[in-house]
């Protein structure tokens, strides 16, 4: 019989996410589509994870388990991709989810269109944050400045080759945005599914929502990496550029307040009191 090469390859790097990691391979195994390959990559995680992808393993011959010392994500994601067998690859991290659909609906992008270099999808947070995540339009300029595709987004293999894949230098997060500028500064398109079918857990502290978001040490290692693209496109605007970082870090934080579980419930709680604040302003100047 004839072994049928996967047309996907999802890449799920591991290291201490385990107790996430049954809702993340169950929402790989739900998929409508089927010719997929699921690696779990082990980056030298301390707890359980080996365990839980044996018995994974075992439920599904499409999912493999690797276990490597401990990394990072970049060299973790290029370890798993060289390992595939997929045209396709698509990076989940292990503590988010993606819906049933997701494959079903990038294929028919990626098959119908050579230039089409990303293909994505709505979102929403789940976890101590909910509710959609508000994502850009897209265009090659405003991605220089803000990152609207998060990184469980369907690339080809080939395109992962031909620039070197993700840079094992960045270790602190961002890496998925500078792999996304790496790949589209000669050019390409990038496709948007109106569909939610990515779920982006947010466990109040991560690499992309403590301090290091857009850090200035972050972005001028991408800004000095891709100089020639960021000086054609914006000149000697850099300073303009870093500016409007800095500004889209805060709005993005106080977004993330905002949303949050306590924030909603403080809100909650200070309604009666705002009620009777008012009460008792309207009832001074009745007397008065």
């Amino acid at each position: 019989m004839e072994k049928i090469i996967p047309e996907i390859t999802v890449i799920v790097p591991c290291y201490k996410q385990a107790e996430y990691l049954d809702e993340c391979l169950e929402s790989v195994v739900s998929q409508t589509f089927d010719n997929w390959e699921c690696l779990i990559i082990d980056d030298g995680s301390p707890d359980n994870t080996e365990y839980i992808a044996n018995v994974w393993c075992q439920k599904d011959t499409r999912i493999k388990y690797y276990k490597k010392i401990n990394e990072g994500v970049s060299i973790a994601r290029n370890y798993g991709i060289a390992l595939s067998k997929g045209k396709y690859i698509l990076p989940l991290d292990a503590d988010d989810k993606i819906g049933k659909q997701y494959m079903e609906l990038a294929l028919p992008y990626l098959h119908g269109n050579e230039n089409i270099k990303i293909v994505y999808c709505n979102a929403e947070y789940f976890g101590t944050i909910q509710g959609p995540v508000e994502l850009h339009i897209y265009s090659f300029k405003e991605m220089l400045i803000n990152n609207m595709i998060f990184n469980c987004a369907f690339f080809r293999k080939i395109d992962w080759e031909k620039n070197g894949g993700y840079d094992v230098n960045m270790t602190e997060g961002l890496e998925d945005w500078e792999f996304w500028i790496n790949m589209l500064s000669n050019g390409g398109e990038v496709q948007k599914i109106n569909s939610v079918q990515f779920y982006y857990r947010q466990k109040g502290e991560s690499r992309n929502t403590n301090s290091i978001f857009y850090t200035k040490k972050l972005t001028d290692y991408i800004c000095a990496k891709h100089f020639k693209v960021y000086n054609m496109i914006y000149g000697n605007h850099i300073e303009n550029y870093h500016k409007s970082l800095e500004f889209r870090k805060i709005n993005y934080e106080l977004n993330m307040i905002k949303k949050s579980k306590d924030y909603r419930l403080g809100k909650i709680l200070l309604t009666p009191l705002r009620a009777i604040k008012h009460w008792l302003i309207t009832l001074i100047q009745h007397r008065n």
